[in-house]
């Protein structure tokens, strides 16, 4: 039984955030070389995605009816 809903938005904006965090850990202990400038795109260009995601779940899910049946 799920305790919330899912909500595939912020699933999507925690993976991107991850992911630069990712990659300057791996900038840090020397595995690769990441331009400062790369952070400006993965977070601005995940957050953009994860609205986007949001508002089409939100959209699908009023179309559904299942917006009523918060739990």
């Amino acid at each position: 039984m799920l305790r919330h809903e899912f909500q595939p938005g912020r699933l999507i904006g925690g993976v991107c955030l991850t992911v630069a965090g990712a990659l300057y850990l791996g900038d840090v202990r020397g595995l690769w070389d990441i331009p400062w400038f790369t952070a400006i795109p993965l977070a601005v260009g995940g957050l953009f995605l994860a609205g986007v995601t949001t508002a089409l779940t939100r959209a699908l899910r009023r179309r559904n009816g299942a917006e009523d049946e918060k739990v």
